[in-house]
């Protein structure tokens, strides 16, 4: 298994990339080959003198794509960026799968244009994995569309379904529409269409989800525009931040907590650990001909690490296949 690695793409490149993929070309062993896609003398630079593991090679870019660039202009401008050669790579056949922690506008549109949309699909769309009390959960779209009609969102729920099903191992994934009331009266009227659509589906609907039902651990796949989507997801990265400030000021104010906080040492980690979006390995951009998996801008070598692994698993499990498949037999059976 071959996967591209954008190298110049995220607020910590090329240093935190690089070292990423030289951590996942030990700890993944289904993975053939690593591409590290990008300026070759500042991707060596990095290495510290040392050879280059045998399990991966430099594909020169002379160009980047910066995080604050708009990203339709810099795709047609910057055809030798990082991101649009990466993705060349997996278009020609090259790679199986690209990783990107760079401008995630820039990764959707490249792989729109380049890779297309796969059979049946409408749009691509953004999926985020999420914690919850009990199991991950993953929101879709979480920013590739602003504007979608019900049979996008019905699209959506399908494709977070088989990636729930084959890379979460959830056997029937419960789908959620988000709207702003549990009621199917509730909602605009794109969201009471797609709730007509997905009812009558085969998929195991369980209605409207609220913005407080999202962290109980009883969806496993929710469901709105990117809009909504978006603001989910910057809206709850928010509140994890402050939390996590708030903790740390409160147990510092006197020495008593202080002592408190470090009997709670154990069960701090284990919270911070069930947080931590790096350990999810990243987006995939779900409904593209290619697997393209969409990082944080600020990913760490091991958020870098862990979307190589998510990259694989999404080969291994021939994703793109599956959302074909399902896409054809959910529409199918509303059609006739």
């Amino acid at each position: 298994m071959r996967i591209a690695v954008d190298a110049m793409g995220g607020d910590f490149a090329p240093r935190e990339i690089v070292q990423g993929a030289l951590d996942a070309v030990s700890a993944e062993s289904s993975v053939s080959e690593l591409i590290l896609v990008g300026d070759e003398q500042r991707i060596r630079a990095e290495l510290q003198g040392r050879a280059l593991p045998s399990k991966m090679r430099i594909f020169h870019a002379a160009e980047a794509i910066g995080m604050e660039e708009s990203p339709a202009l810099a795709v047609r401008r910057k055809k030798d960026s990082s991101i649009n050669r990466a993705i060349d790579l997996v278009k020609r056949g090259e790679a199986d799968a690209m990783v990107s922690a760079g401008n995630t506008g820039g990764v959707v549109v490249s792989a729109s244009l380049k890779l297309r949309t796969l059979e049946g699909v409408l749009r691509p769309a953004i999926a985020t994995i999420m914690p919850t009390q009990d199991r991950p959960l993953i929101l879709v779209d979480a920013g590739a569309n602003t504007d979608c009609d019900a049979w996008l969102l019905l699209q959506f729920a399908i494709m977070g379904s088989v990636y729930s099903q084959a890379i979460l191992g959830h056997a029937k994934p419960v789908v959620g529409l988000v709207s702003i009331g549990g009621e199917d009266s509730k909602g605009n009227e794109i969201t009471k269409e797609a709730f007509k659509l997905l009812s009558n589906s085969t998929l195991n609907f369980r209605g409207n989800v609220e913005g407080h039902d999202l962290f109980r651990g009883e969806t496993d796949v929710a469901v709105c525009d990117g809009f909504v989507g978006n603001t989910i997801l910057k809206t709850s990265e928010s509140v994890a931040h402050a939390i996590v400030h708030w903790m740390k000021k409160e147990f510092k104010a006197t020495p008593v907590r202080l002592l408190g906080a470090m009997l709670l040492r154990g069960a701090l980690k284990a919270m911070k650990a069930k947080m931590d979006p790096e350990l999810q390995g990243g987006a995939p951009l779900l409904g593209v001909n290619g697997v393209c998996i969409i990082s944080h801008g600020a990913s760490s070598a091991l958020a870098i690490r862990h979307a190589i692994r998510v990259a694989a698993e999404s080969v291994h499990h021939n994703l793109n296949q599956l959302i074909v498949q399902r896409i054809a037999e959910v529409e199918s059976a509303l059609k006739t």
